[in-house]
């Protein structure tokens, strides 16, 4: 993580929070009628479990990779901090909407429901734009090329994991999951 600052102590703490609140609602979700096997979860796994160890292994890393890029400022920091509140406060509105029907992996849910309130009317992958918010702040307060890397990587992880998600969400609410598609953007709202 970012250096021992007060906004380093905000992302460190932003990451933890993020953990305990999923660990602990991962046990209050519905039962599971469907989900991927291990071999194809790997496929996302991996190159996430990578971006986070690129975050988080800063001065362990080789060159090019231990190359500062970003300026180490307060500025730099701050805005940094910031954007990991922000992207932690995005995911978890977006996993207290999704209430009993979220999960880890790509599944479904006993009495699945497509939602399209909250952050969902914004984008249709909220939990992704709030992950991807805080791994670019951490990248940014991390200022070097491994932290660079790591938010391309936690990109094609999530690319990934979505596009499933989005062919199983197609097959199990077809019309209505094809119409939420042409209204909503994926994960920046009005843009991507």
């Amino acid at each position: 993580m970012p250096s021992s600052s007060l906004p380093a102590g905000i992302i460190t703490a932003c990451w933890i929070l993020f953990s305990v609140i999923w660990l602990l609602a991962a046990a209050a979700t519905k039962r599971t009628i469907y989900h991927e096997n291990g071999v194809r979860r790997l496929r996302y796994l991996i190159l996430l479990v990578v971006a986070f160890l690129l975050l988080t292994k800063r001065y362990r890393l080789p060159y090019p990779l231990n190359v500062r890029v970003i300026p180490a400022t307060g500025t730099v920091e701050w805005i940094a901090a910031i954007l990991c509140l922000a992207g932690l406060a995005f995911c978890l509105w977006a996993r207290a909407t999704l209430g009993r029907n979220w999960s880890g992996t790509i599944t479904l849910k006993e009495g699945h429901e497509l939602i399209e309130r909250g952050p969902y009317r914004f984008v249709r992958h909220p939990i992704y734009t709030g992950l991807m918010a805080m791994f670019l702040a951490t990248s940014i307060a991390f200022g070097h090329v491994g932290g660079l890397v790591a938010v391309i990587l936690a990109f094609a992880s999530f690319w990934i994991k979505w596009s499933e998600e989005e062919k199983l969400m197609r097959q199990h609410f077809p019309e209505q999951y094809r119409s939420y598609e042409q209204r909503v953007k994926r994960i920046v709202p009005f843009v991507f």
